[in-house]
């Protein structure tokens, strides 16, 4: 692998990766499980405080493997080859390929917003409630596009992803101090006058939530209003691990990979944070629980920019959604390439091609991904990835603990800061989200634990003839 990644190319790619859709999204059905913008923000910071303390966690497995495959390969080496495949597995059927038809569909959503004609064309093959339509074809465009480009080599897809990410950035960082000069009246105080939590229950027939009847929760249900409205914060503050798959691209990979993960996930958590104070300042607790479609984002801007404000958040999406869905596409592939090196995948996705990137690998996962889209249920899928995700992560940060007991000799180029306590804070935050997605919200759970667990009959399948 040839080091043409530098510190900034990785922290770009940590933060082209994170931010996505989401943000501009998620808040809305926070909102309705929290009923409070006091407690909206203590979610976003609870998420903040899990992320940073995993991606510091991983630093010092990344200075100890500083090798691509990254987590998979943590994963690996600490607990054994079916540990490293379970999580392969997940990544290739849903989390890195769901994620990456999720976040271009909502390019081809926001797409369609500036141009109605792709939403008002009648549907290009339609069989009862399976259809194929134009935004999922443009969906379908923009990751073959992408994935063309990064067959091009590492360095087109690195500029790629620093010219995008850099545009989101200075965009969300000039929406949020417009969203604080231009807002003619402020619900900031009202929303945080509102400290005790509230939940609206109630639906109507066709399932949309109503606006009347905000009820106080307080104690367990409290609890479980914390969790649910975690999935969306954790979904949108994921994907900061892909920098790791591409470590044998990056130079001086056991400094550099920490670095950026660390300074990469702190400065996405405090643009979500400020976005969501933008959000409470330009809206009030209906405005942002029952905006149109979610889209709370489109609805803060109308409020800040007036009729020009859809037309700026959608282009802003879009220039998010395909920066996020180019560095998804860039990593993932290292991470099939790595397995298919380890006989774990297939076998066409070892070689390089001349431009020295896995095109094999990058063809696999776009087609996969383009699949997905045509499917309609890469949505439901992402719904249920957000608890396994977190497992995974978890997993992972508790190998640190582990290979401190297991193999303290180590030579550890990178400790973990305030080791144990930040592995720890993570697995007590993430077993928190678990329990409480278990007992009160299991259509978030056990579709995604049991889809990975499928991979236990394929990986048995693979390694048949090793046993033999």
């Amino acid at each position: 692998m040839q080091k043409k990644l530098k510190l900034w190319d990785a922290i770009m790619l940590v933060m082209g990766s994170m931010i996505g859709s989401g943000i501009f999204i998620v808040s809305a059905d926070m909102m309705r499980n929290l009923g409070s913008g006091f407690w909206l923000i203590i979610v976003w910071v609870i998420t903040g405080v899990m992320t940073v303390a995993a991606a510091i966690s991983y630093g010092e497995l990344s200075a100890l493997f500083p090798k691509a495959g990254g987590q998979y390969t943590y994963l690996k080496e600490i607990f054994g080859k079916k540990m490293g495949f379970l999580y392969g597995w997940g990544l290739f059927t849903v989390i890195q390929t769901g994620t990456i038809a999720a976040v271009a569909m909502a390019f081809g959503k926001f797409t369609a917003y500036l141009v109605p004609s792709l939403n008002d064309a009648a549907p290009l093959f339609q069989s009862g409630e399976f259809k194929i339509t134009w935004v999922q074809i443009l969906a379908i465009a923009v990751i073959i596009l992408l994935t063309y480009v990064n067959t091009r080599g590492v360095e087109s897809g690195k500029i790629l992803q620093n010219i995008f990410t850099g545009s989101k950035i200075i965009a969300l960082v000039g929406l949020i101090a417009l969203g604080f000069i231009l807002v003619d009246i402020s619900h900031l105080a009202e929303n945080f006058s509102i400290s005790d939590s509230y939940n609206n229950l109630k639906k109507d027939i066709q399932g949309n939530f109503l606006k009347e009847g905000w009820a106080p929760i307080e104690g367990m249900t409290l609890l479980g209003g914390i969790a649910a409205a975690m999935v969306g914060s954790v979904f949108s503050s994921v994907a900061w691990e892909s920098v790791t798959f591409v470590s044998g691209e990056i130079d001086n990979p056991k400094k550099n990979v920490v670095k950026s993960m660390i300074y990469g996930t702190s400065a996405v958590m405090i643009l979500y944070i400020a976005v969501n104070l933008v959000y409470l300042n330009a809206l009030d607790r209906d405005g942002i629980a029952f905006a149109a479609n979610d889209r709370v984002a489109v609805a803060a801007s109308q409020n800040i920019f007036g009729s020009a404000g859809t037309i700026i958040i959608a282009l802003l999406v879009m220039i998010s959604t395909f920066g996020c869905d180019n560095g998804l596409i860039l990593a993932g592939a290292r991470v099939f390439q790595t397995m298919a090196k380890d006989g774990m995948f297939f076998k066409s996705a070892v070689k390089n091609n001349k431009n020295e990137v896995p095109e094999n690998a990058l063809w696999m996962q776009g087609i996969w991904a383009s699949l997905l889209c045509l499917s309609g249920q890469y949505g439901n899928l992402l719904d249920m990835i957000s608890f396994v995700i977190v497992l995974f992560y978890m997993i992972t940060v508790f190998g640190v603990i582990y290979l401190r007991i297991k193999q303290p000799a180590l030579e550890r180029p990178y400790k973990t800061w305030m080791y144990p306590v930040t592995p720890v804070i993570y697995l007590i935050i993430g077993t928190g989200f678990c329990i409480l997605l278990l007992i009160y919200k299991q259509q978030y759970t056990w579709p995604g634990f049991i889809m990975v667990l499928l991979g236990l009959p394929v990986y048995y399948f693979i390694n048949r003839k090793k046993q033999a």
